[in-house]
Order: C-alpha cells, then structure tokens, then sequence
C-alpha cells in the first residue's frame, strides 16, 4: 500500500518548500514524492531535490499542459496509489491523512478514486472563497461522487490506483483545464469514486485572489461544459498565476 506522491511545479519557488518538507514529516509509511518540473527558471529545482526521491524535468523548452506534467511523473511512479497535489497544497497531519484514506479504499473494494474537501489557507481564505470552494465545489463534488455516481473532482488533490490510472491511460494531454474532472469521470464508469469531507487540504487561493470568484466561476462552468460535448477544454491556455 505504498503511495507516490505526484507535483507538477511551475515557477513554484514561493510555496514548494512548505509542501515538500511538510510531506517529509510522514514516517508511517513507505512513500516516495516526485515532482514533474514544467521548466522553471527559478529556485523550484533547488528546492525539490532536498525533498524529493524523483524529479522529472522537461527539457524540451516547450510550454506543457498539467496533464502533461502529472502523466509524465506517474511514468517513473512505483507506488501501489498515485497522490496527485498541486504544488500550493498543504496536508494537516499527513500520517492521520494516509491512515484515513488508505481506509477508505481498504473498506471499499470497489473504490477507485478519491478525493476531499478544499479550503484556503485560514489566515487567506475570505467569504467568497468559503463559498466558492466549500458551498459550490465541495458539496457539488460530493453529491456527483457519493449521490450520483458521477465521478468529478478539482485537482488540488487526487488518489487513483495505479493500476487503474494506467489502465485509463492517465490524464488526457490535450486538456488545458478539466483533466481532472474527466479522469474521475472515467474512473466511475468502471468503478467508484468517493470525496471525504475529512480528507481536508489547504491552499493558497491564488487563482481566485488574481482573477477574481465571478471569472473563475464562468470559466470552470464553460470548460466543463465544452468537455462533456466537444472531449476538450474550452480555454485555449490556462494561464500560469504565480
């Protein structure tokens, strides 16, 4: 039962360190973390070699999708599950995080994927991330999980199987935004996928401090819409907020 945690990093030297040595405080476990570098030009590298069992680093020069980067770090994964973060998340308590989902999927043999509730950070988070987050995403996510039976989830954190994952052929490449949603998609047509509101993360918030709830919430509707009809994002390019 051995978990590989997955980051794709981009010009993440502000916030990786926190999330890489936080992961290091697991010691109940035999895990590996690898982040799939998307070219920073910065100190990201620097500092993911302290932390981290395996980097991969893409040397083409050529802007890639976040599907790209979580696809090319399960390639050289070894876990028996597949923790996909983005490089903002933070985990209270990991180990008891662990113990609670590695249950989960121990209790529900037939448990794909799973995901959990998002926050932003306490001391960031305002009344329109509150409701963005836990009043439409949270709760929307666990009524299409746990209610309906169809799979959907955000990226800030994912555990697939790995099997599984390979078996679907991971994230779709050509997705600028809403790989994750259709991967979780996939997933519940041939088992189950579950979000546990005790699976709890935190994050920076950054997208919607920058852009604003109203344009974030048009785009992730606009995207999920085009890929249920069209099987791609709407957005030509998913700009990179830092």
């Amino acid at each position: 039962m051995k978990p590989s945690f997955i980051i794709p990093t981009l010009q993440e030297e502000l916030v990786i360190e926190k999330i890489l040595k936080n992961l290091r405080t697991i010691t109940a476990f035999d895990y590996e973390i690898i982040v799939s570098d998307g070219g920073s030009k910065d100190k990201t590298l620097d500092i993911a070699k302290k932390y981290t069992d395996k980097i991969v680093e893409n040397r083409t020069g050529e802007r890639q999708t976040i599907a790209i980067g979580r696809n090319q770090g399960a390639k050289v994964a070894s876990g028996d599950f597949l923790i996909f973060l983005d490089a903002d998340v933070y985990i209270p308590e990991p180990d008891k995080f662990l113990s609670r989902a590695l249950e989960d999927f121990k209790t529900n043999p037939d448990l794909l994927g799973l995901s959990g509730w998002v926050r932003v950070f306490p001391e960031m988070e305002t009344w329109a991330d509150y409701f963005g987050y836990v009043m439409v995403s949270d709760w929307m996510f666990y009524i299409q999980n746990n209610i309906l039976g169809y799979g959907a989830t955000c990226g800030e954190f994912q555990m697939i199987k790995a099997d599984v994952f390979r078996k679907l052929g991971g994230y779709k490449e050509h997705f600028t935004i809403g790989e994750d949603k259709d991967l979780f998609y996939r997933i519940s047509k041939i088992g189950r996928t579950k979000t546990n509101p005790k699976l709890l993360i935190y994050h920076t918030g950054r997208r919607p401090h920058k852009i604003g709830w109203p344009k974030l919430l048009w785009e992730w509707f606009t995207n999920s819409l085009h890929a249920t009809v069209f099987d791609k994002s709407h957005s030509k390019e998913w700009k990179v907020i830092r």
